[in-house]
């Protein structure tokens, strides 16, 4: 594994205890250049672990807190009308938090679906059209979003459309007895997250999400993916299948899950290993109302596709 890799996960799992798995996973989504929808219950780290990633990685960092009065102007900004003596006066554009590297779109399904769709030309082109005037965003540009489970009071469910546009779903889930034991008796995590040094530049952020389209994925790993779709596709135990842009988010974030093993070839392995965060927001099992565990629909994939 690349040096820098290791130091960012290695100062990640000091400050978010027990959950290594969920910082690889939120890691390979953001070298895949992709965007992270984290959802579970409040107060178990999904904040947290924006935060971390932000610091660790030296990205530019916004929090837009959604809210049930959220405007798109809050997100996108707006232009005012500033007066001259000269000229008489012109509007003058301010930008809203959506123009930085990672945005913390925290608690996002509390908003209006108004508000929610202020994200989706950002996160699908990296800009912005505002007052008939596209603005490009920053490089790299990361969302993470966080979302408590819909059954809570004042929520508004995100629509497919959107939810289509994060590469991964995760769930970050209760710390182990020992995990918990050392969040109790340890120092403050937001006091550590604080005094957090970089551990990649730009530069080398955007050097390495590169590096993750150069790794070797053989025709049959292709042939794998493929009947993976195909399945979702064809069995009746869901509602649809899985889109052509639920397939490339498989491959890209199997190759970055390689690169962070620090291997150039993607195995079935890799593929297995991401399916949970790739599928679990995509797939609806027939007559079921809520979406079913990430694991459970990867395992169940998993067990009906034959490896080629």
């Amino acid at each position: 594994m690349n040096t820098s890799l290791h130091n960012v996960i290695r100062q990640a799992e000091q400050i978010i205890l027990g959950k290594p798995r969920q910082i690889r996973l939120a890691l390979a989504c953001l070298l895949a250049r992709g965007h992270l929808l984290i959802e579970d219950m409040p107060g178990v780290g999904k904040t947290t672990l924006a935060h971390v990633l932000a610091r660790t990685l030296g990205l530019q960092f916004q929090r837009i807190q959604f809210t049930s009065d959220l405007l798109p102007a809050d997100i996108l900004g707006v232009s005012v009308f500033q007066r001259d003596e000269a000229s008489g006066g012109e509007f003058k554009f301010h930008p809203g938090p959506i123009f930085a590297q990672m945005i913390l779109a925290d608690e996002v399904n509390r908003a209006t679906p108004k508000a929610q769709s202020a994200l989706l030309e950002a996160m699908e082109e990296q800009q912005v059209t505002i007052e008939g005037m596209t603005r490009p965003l920053p490089a790299p540009f990361f969302v993470i979003a966080t979302q408590n489970p819909a059954h809570q009071i004042g929520t508004f469910p995100l629509p497919e459309s959107q939810l289509d546009r994060f590469l991964m779903r995760i769930q970050m889930g209760y710390p182990d007895a020992q995990a918990e034991r050392g969040l109790l008796s340890g120092v403050d995590r937001r006091e550590i997250v604080a005094h957090l040094e970089p551990q990649l530049g730009g530069e080398e952020l955007f050097a390495l999400q590169q590096q993750v389209r150069q790794v070797f994925v053989s025709p049959a790993l292709l042939d794998y993916i493929q009947a993976i779709l195909r399945y979702s596709r064809e069995s009746a135990q869901y509602t649809h299948g899985l889109s052509p842009r639920a397939g490339l988010a498989l491959l890209s974030a199997a190759r970055a899950w390689a690169l962070l093993d620090g291997r150039g070839t993607v195995t079935p392995e890799d593929v297995q290993a991401i399916l949970p965060g790739v599928v679990s927001h995509r797939l609806q099992a027939v007559g079921a109302y809520q979406k079913p565990d990430g694991d459970a629909l990867a395992q169940a994939l998993v067990e009906a596709v034959a490896i080629p």
